[in-house]
């Protein structure tokens, strides 16, 4: 596969999404359900924490990020509360937040690691 096309190194590319991701939740948490507060804030944490490591290049961090964007992506699936939002557009601004962060950038965030995994394999063949 021919990286050459990337305007920005993988690892790079995880470590913005990451950032996206924290920028996201700190956005979101105030709108979020007070109950699960302290949840969304140890998440939040884990996200800083990858970024960090993934900042100061440690590679087992990419294969960390993609089974806690799975777990993201299908945990906020199985939420009827977010599921009705998505749905009905209820609250417009929490549903953007939701879809934004919950789907999209953890999307991102598997994908990315994915490329950087491969990246670095490639990288180190040669």
């Amino acid at each position: 596969m021919n990286f050459q096309f990337l305007p920005l190194k993988p690892k790079v590319q995880v470590f913005i999404v990451l950032v996206s991701i924290i920028i996201t939740g700190i956005i979101g948490i105030p709108f979020g359900d007070p109950r699960f507060i302290i949840y969304a804030i140890l998440l939040e944490l884990t996200y800083i924490f990858l970024a960090f490591f993934v900042a100061k290049g440690y590679k087992m961090s990419l294969y960390v990020c993609i089974p806690l964007a799975i777990l993201i992506i299908v945990g906020n699936s199985f939420v009827s509360a977010h599921i009705h939002r998505i749905m009905t557009l209820s609250r417009p601004l929490n549903t953007v937040v939701l879809i934004l962060g919950g789907y999209i950038l953890q999307g991102l965030l598997i994908y990315t690691s994915i490329v950087a995994i491969k990246f670095s394999k490639i990288s180190n063949q040669h």
